[in-house]
C-alpha cells in the first residue's frame, strides 16, 4: 500500500469518527464559599414534592426515577436520609427543563465535497465568488439542577447542574441515563 493510501485512509477513518458524535452531559456546580459543608452526615428533602417547580408536562413515571437517582446518590456518597428537614445537616431539591435549540452551520460548498484542489480549492481566488452550504439542525437540550440548603443558616451551600443534548435513544431509555448525570453531578458534592 503506498505511503498517499494510508494517508488517505487514516484522514478518512478520522472523518469518519468525528462524525459519529456522542452527545456527553456537561456538568459543573457552584459552591458557597460562606457554608461549611464538611460536616454533613443526614439530609432530608426540601419539600414533601422533592422537586422545586415541576415542569407541566413532566412525565411523573420520569419523576420518581429523578428523586430515586438524586437520593440514592447522595446515600452511596454516605449521607443519611432522614424524613425531618429541620432535623438534618442539609436539604435537597432539583429542576428539570428542556429547550428546543437551533445550530446553523455554513461551510463552504467544496468542503463537503471532499479534497478540491486546483483553482475551486475553498472558492479558489482568495474567497472571491465563494458559494457557501447551509445546514440547520434542530436539536432538544435537557438540564438537570440540584440544590443543597445549609438547614442551620437557611442558606444555599451547593448548585450542581448538568446540561445534555437530547437524542432519540435518550428518550426510549431514559433510565441508565439518568442515573449516571445524577451520579455525576452529586459526585462534585463534598
Amino acid at each position: 500500500m503506498s505511503l498517499i493510501k494510508k494517508v488517505f485512509g487514516t484522514v478518512l477513518l478520522l472523518a469518519l469518527a468525528s462524525c459519529s458524535a456522542t452527545y456527553e452531559a456537561k456538568v459543573d456546580f457552584d459552591k458557597n464559599s460562606k457554608v461549611d459543608t464538611s460536616n454533613y452526615k443526614t439530609f432530608a428533602w426540601l419539600n414533601t414534592g422533592k422537586i422545586m417547580a415541576p415542569p407541566e408536562d413532566f412525565n411523573p413515571v420520569m419523576k420518581v426515577r429523578v428523586d430515586e437517582a438524586v437520593e440514592n446518590a447522595f446515600i452511596a456518597k454516605g449521607y443519611q436520609l432522614i424524613e425531618d428537614a429541620e432535623k438534618a445537616d442539609f436539604a435537597i431539591s432539583y429542576t428539570v427543563g428542556n429547550r428546543d435549540k437551533i445550530k446553523v452551520n455554513n461551510y463552504p460548498t467544496t468542503y463537503n465535497a471532499g479534497f478540491g484542489w486546483g483553482r475551486g480549492y475553498y472558492g479558489g481566488l482568495y474567497g472571491v465568488h465563494m458559494q457557501t452550504e447551509t445546514r440547520v439542525r434542530q436539536y432538544t437540550e435537557g438540564k438537570l439542577a440540584i440544590d443543597v440548603y445549609d438547614v442551620k443558616s437557611h442558606q444555599p451551600a451547593w448548585h450542581g447542574w448538568a446540561v445534555k443534548r437530547i437524542t432519540s435513544s435518550d428518550k426510549e431509555a431514559p433510565s441508565s441515563d439518568i442515573k449516571d448525570v445524577v451520579h455525576r453531578v452529586i459526585s462534585q458534592f463534598n
